[in-house]
């Protein structure tokens, strides 16, 4: 289970990338973040194993406070941690195996890692999942030959082999064609289920986020102006996520806020994502 309790960024330059941000994630849910660009979407995400440090707050994973870590114990933690790149983060240089197997350098040795010496069950288990994300018979190819949607898979199958407890994707269709973009979206679904996990997913695809999150949180300007189910999300929820909206502004009165509750409001971020189923300046 993932925990931010009043989770704040400021940036050097003064921008306040997230307002005291508090949410819980658990079980095998999908959550999806939306909000417009510059909302602190990829700084929330970023926060949670701190490739951003966060300035005041707390971030849990079960029973582990991370922004209490020290260096060596944070490199230890980010194994539980998943994490899906927007611009896949491989070594184009390297295989596809390869790039799934670096998923593991935190459970070898450093002459292991050197020697790209991986247990032979990592293998397998690395042959099992390329199977899972449909690159089955591709553990050959360079990085640099994959097309936009194989990359992704492959990073989602870097992650996956990690074992970790949550996964979180940042954009994980941004650069992707429509087709593509379902068929990732698919993958994640899947890869929640089989492994029992939680994903978060940083999206700008409404349409996207609607058919398939189980839950979306709303932020604006840097706060979490919405947390509720995916049906929830109406033309309303909408506007204050994405323009700022309050109560007043919207001809039907209150609707949902941080806690989804009606009768009240907040800020806005990105997009929907209901489901009928199952930076120094601040970033997106």
């Amino acid at each position: 289970m993932l925990t931010t309790t009043d989770l704040r960024k400021v940036y050097p330059t003064g921008d306040e990338a997230l307002k005291d941000v508090s949410t819980r994630i658990e079980g095998n849910e999908i959550v999806a973040m939306i909000g417009p660009s510059g909302a602190g979407k990829s700084t929330f995400i970023r926060c949670i194993n701190r490739l951003t440090e966060p300035t005041e707050g707390e971030v849990w994973l079960d029973d582990t406070e991370l922004t209490k870590l020290n260096d060596d114990d944070l490199r230890a933690a980010r194994r539980n941690v998943g994490m899906v790149f927007q611009e896949y983060n491989l070594v184009e240089r390297l295989t596809v195996m390869e790039n799934v197997l670096s998923g593991r350098l935190g459970y070898v040795s450093n002459w292991q890692a050197f020697r790209r010496n991986f247990p032979q069950e990592d293998v397998a288990r690395a042959y099992e999942i390329l199977d899972t994300v449909g690159l089955a018979d591709m553990e050959n190819k360079r990085a640099d030959e994959l097309s936009g949607g194989q990359r992704q898979r492959v990073g989602i199958a870097r992650a996956v082999i990690q074992n970790p407890k949550i996964l979180l994707a940042d954009e994980p269709t941004s650069s992707l064609d429509p087709d593509t973009s379902h068929a990732v979206m698919d993958l994640l679904v899947e890869i929640a289920d089989a492994e029992d996990i939680p994903v978060l997913i940083n999206i700008h695809e409404v349409d996207l986020a609607v058919e398939y999150a189980d839950r979306i949180l709303g932020l604006h300007d840097g706060e979490l102006v919405f947390d509720d189910d995916a049906a929830a999300l109406d033309d309303d929820a909408r506007d204050v996520i994405y323009r700022g909206a309050t109560p007043a502004e919207l001809l039907g009165g209150g609707k949902p806020t941080a806690t989804g509750s009606p009768e009240s409001s907040s800020d806005e971020h990105d997009s929907p994502a209901p489901t009928t189923g199952r930076t120094p300046v601040a970033e997106d």
